[in-house]
């Protein structure tokens, strides 16, 4: 699945900025600059890094770490940039927060992927991601899935198709994967996505 030209999408997230409309900050709705002197950053399928770059240009006080699947980076500098998938990389330590502009899209097992993310925070920590539900199938559909999500803490913006959740999460969901599909056409963003299919593990 990694070898596909959708999972390794050259377009969505390559040359975003911090600042501006479709800026990671506007994205998240997180106001990145603002977090505490000292804290750990860590972006999942950062494209280029320019985000990244801008952050430590602002505030070099911050640990700032990108990861991408493809390893397209724009500058090494201050932030610390590895190439690798996000559902087999594990990182060193925990980060105050972790963010994914628009790359769960392109991910197979989205869910796991979630959970990953979400384990890998501080006390206090934030996750913040785009998720988009209809790229799941699952028993129950996206009513089922969101329900769970919810009850293992995570909330999401079905305007902004934004998930977080603030505190690290080191349980499951009720689903097990099965396989993903990158040819199930363009999602809301416009960009053909990957579909995530889910069984009941209960």
């Amino acid at each position: 699945m990694e070898a596909s030209s959708v999972v390794a999408n050259v377009a969505m997230n390559r040359e975003r900025r911090l600042a501006g409309r479709d800026g990671y900050s506007r994205v998240l709705g997180f106001d990145i600059l603002g977090l505490p002197p000292g804290a750990r950053w860590l972006d999942l399928c950062c494209g280029s890094g320019r985000a990244l770059l801008d952050a430590a240009t602002a505030r070099p006080d911050l640990d700032i770490t990108g990861v991408d699947l493809v390893g397209y980076f724009a500058a090494a500098g201050p932030v610390r940039f590895e190439t690798a998938s996000i559902t087999t990389w594990t990182p060193s330590g925990r980060f105050d927060l972790v963010t994914c502009v628009h790359g769960l899209h392109y991910v197979g097992d989205k869910l796991g992927a979630l959970l990953r993310a979400a384990s890998w925070l501080g006390d206090g920590g934030v996750f913040v991601a785009n998720f988009d539900v209809a790229g799941i199938e699952a028993p129950g559909g996206a009513r089922r899935v969101l329900r769970s999500l919810r009850e293992a803490g995570f909330t999401y913006d079905s305007r902004a198709h934004r998930i977080r959740r603030d505190s690290p999460f080191n349980g499951s969901l009720p689903f097990r994967y099965l396989g993903a599909d990158d040819r199930a056409g363009p999602n809301y963003t416009g960009q053909p996505a990957v579909h995530s299919y889910y069984e009941s593990a209960l």
